[in-house]
């Protein structure tokens, strides 16, 4: 992937790899889909089964392309470092917080990370905050806690501050995740694959540690297992290596809270879930919010096809 926009110009090439990354978003979205398809598994053991599906894919493409040895022995550790602790810890931090907080409160608080990326980047060299970036995002969390409470509202409770508390810490994970791989931008996205097996390592040994095994029954949950491992938790984190390194990181991190609505909608269509005015409403902030967000990256590309 490092050599798709290789003899680009520096803003075609942000905007494919923005692109790029929100495939990601997209992918994310089949995850509920998938999840419920794939039975009683317990989270930790579906998590290291599907990180072990992503790393083999990405090993797979990397022997394909002959990642030489060398490559590989010149990435800085700290790298390594903030790769598995992004994706195992945010995902341990992720389902350390719904056994201690109901699923909804649990969610919504995790499903900051996208205002903090789109927030944090103003602290990084070379990038700008406008406000249209804080709009944008704001809209698409008003969309997504809409989507994640069906409109009723929620509360907090005390008994639950500190699966709160843990699902703040996973929020920040996962966006300091984000942001600070903008600093090893020249690290080839190859890397992903080992991001993913020390994942499915260390997830095998949370399940070991606090669940009880069970397998998928028949082959249509084998399948979501496959399917989560090949796409969601697999190749979206991929693309959203590239995407975060070379695309518009403010753009990507507001048009994730499409992720919870592409995901409602799949589960409509397909009948595991029922519309709502409070979808319709999430529909409109979370398009909108994306389209005010990314007002910069479409006026320039714009400009460039009219100067074509």
């Amino acid at each position: 992937m490092s050599e798709i926009a290789a003899e680009q110009t520096p803003d075609r090439k942000r905007f494919i790899a923005t692109l790029i990354g929100f495939s990601a978003v997209l992918m994310w979205a089949l995850l509920a889909l998938f999840t419920a398809a794939s039975g009683a598994v317990p989270p930790f053991q579906l998590s290291a089964m599907c990180f072990a599906i992503g790393a083999a894919i990405g090993f797979a493409a990397n022997r394909r392309r002959k990642i030489r040895r060398a490559q590989r022995a010149a990435i800085p550790w700290q790298a390594y470092a903030l790769g598995i602790g992004g994706l195992f810890g945010y995902h341990f931090l992720y389902f350390t917080a719904l056994r201690h907080t109901p699923a909804v409160e649990a969610s919504l608080i995790c499903y900051l990370w996208p205002m903090l990326i789109v927030t944090g980047s103003a602290l990084m060299p070379g990038e700008r905050l406008g406000w249209h970036h804080l709009v944008g995002v704001i809209c698409g969390f008003a969309g997504t806690a809409l989507i994640v409470t069906g409109g009723e509202g929620f509360s907090l409770k005390t008994e639950y501050l500190y699966g709160y508390a843990i699902a703040i810490v996973a929020a920040f994970t996962w966006s300091s995740y984000s942001l600070l791989s903008r600093r090893f931008s020249a690290v080839p996205t190859d890397i992903v694959a080992w991001y993913c097996l020390a994942t499915a390592i260390l997830s095998a040994l949370a399940h070991l540690a606090l669940e009880t095994t069970i397998w998928p029954q028949g082959m249509t949950q084998w399948l979501a297992v496959i399917g989560l491992g090949a796409l969601p938790v697999g190749a979206a984190f991929y693309f959203w290596d590239y995407g975060v390194k070379h695309g518009d990181i403010q753009v990507l991190g507001a048009s994730s809270y499409a992720a919870p609505l592409f995901s409602t909608i799949i589960l409509i269509a397909v009948g595991m879930s029922q519309a709502s005015w409070a979808i319709a409403l999430a529909c409109l902030l979370i398009t909108g919010g994306a389209a005010i967000a990314a007002k910069d990256l479409l006026l320039a590309r714009r400009r460039k096809n009219a100067a074509i």
